[in-house]
């Protein structure tokens, strides 16, 4: 009979391309050649930064350098760089922004609930379930771009937010690289968040100490830099440093993790996979042409 519609292929399932497999996970944005280059090439660059003082001779003094803020702000373009390469890999649709946006913004309205009281940082919560059902790179991007628009609404704005923004995607992208990605779930999985989430929040403390505790002076010598001494002398100072003035932030963040987790961590991975699936993010689209029609007929 003329003059019906044409039938998709594949009978009465979904359209061609309208969502992925609710079994697969999707991830918004992938890890390709160019991402993974960039982000190793920012990485070094970042562990070159935290760790350069450790190594200035005290007659050179580097470890005081008025230069300092210039690498600091060096680190931005190279965080950028990361984003243009994942756009240039997985072209990065409409909708992966999109996602990422709330993402940030959500974090980032987060962040001013605790900051500066104990330690108390609700933000590493959602930092670390989205990169666990993002992905590495979507994490690594996401907890970046958060922790810079967390900046902007504190006016936490400085020479130490470039540090932040790159410490933050290491939390975020971390979580995205864990084990079982595709099998784990409940309460093991919960409990791996959780795990991670409260280590990841110590040692984030303990990083960002080493960005500004060699431009730190008048403290007491036991736990001061001193340029030019052995490198594990400088750790052991740094270690004091660290358990007599920032560990009592770095707990309090580390429980506030998982205690979110183990709260809320089930509702905020069903919602984020959820979403993500629907979006089919790296779906592809595809048409399937109709029947032509005879020649002549109506």
């Amino acid at each position: 009979m003329t003059g019906l519609p044409p039938q998709r292929a594949g009978g009465n399932g979904p359209p061609s391309g309208s969502t992925a497999d609710p079994g697969r996970r999707v991830r918004a944005v992938r890890l390709g050649a160019r991402s993974v280059a960039a982000l190793c090439l920012v990485s070094a660059v970042g562990v070159m930064a935290f760790g350069w003082p450790l190594l200035a001779d005290s007659a050179s003094g580097l470890a005081h350098s008025q230069d300092a803020p210039w690498l600091f702000a060096a680190l931005l373009p190279l965080l950028l760089a990361v984003v243009v390469a994942t756009i240039a890999d997985t072209g990065l649709d409409a909708k992966a922004i999109a996602m990422l946006g709330v993402l940030a913004a959500a974090g980032a309205a987060l962040r001013p609930l605790g900051a500066g009281t104990a330690g108390i940082e609700p933000m590493f919560f959602l930092m670390v379930l989205a990169g666990r059902v993002l992905g590495p790179g979507f994490g690594f991007v996401l907890g970046s771009v958060a922790m810079f628009a967390s900046a902007l609404l504190t006016g936490g704005v400085g020479p130490w937010m470039p540090f932040q923004m790159l410490t933050m995607g290491w939390v975020s992208m971390g979580a995205g690289l864990l084990p079982e990605p595709d099998r784990l779930r409940g309460r093991r999985e919960l409990a791996l968040l959780a795990a991670y989430g409260a280590v990841s929040a110590v040692l984030y403390g303990l990083v960002m100490n080493l960005q500004g505790w060699p431009y730190i002076g008048g403290m007491a010598s036991g736990v001061s830099f001193v340029p030019g001494d052995p490198v594990g002398q400088n750790l052991t100072r740094f270690l004091a440093y660290c358990l007599t003035t920032s560990l009592g932030w770095d707990l309090p963040r580390a429980l506030v993790t998982v205690v979110l987790t183990f709260v809320l961590g089930g509702t905020v991975l069903k919602a984020l996979r959820r979403a993500t699936r629907r979006a089919a993010f790296d779906a592809p689209v595809s048409f399937t042409p109709g029947p032509s029609r005879e020649a002549g007929s109506p």
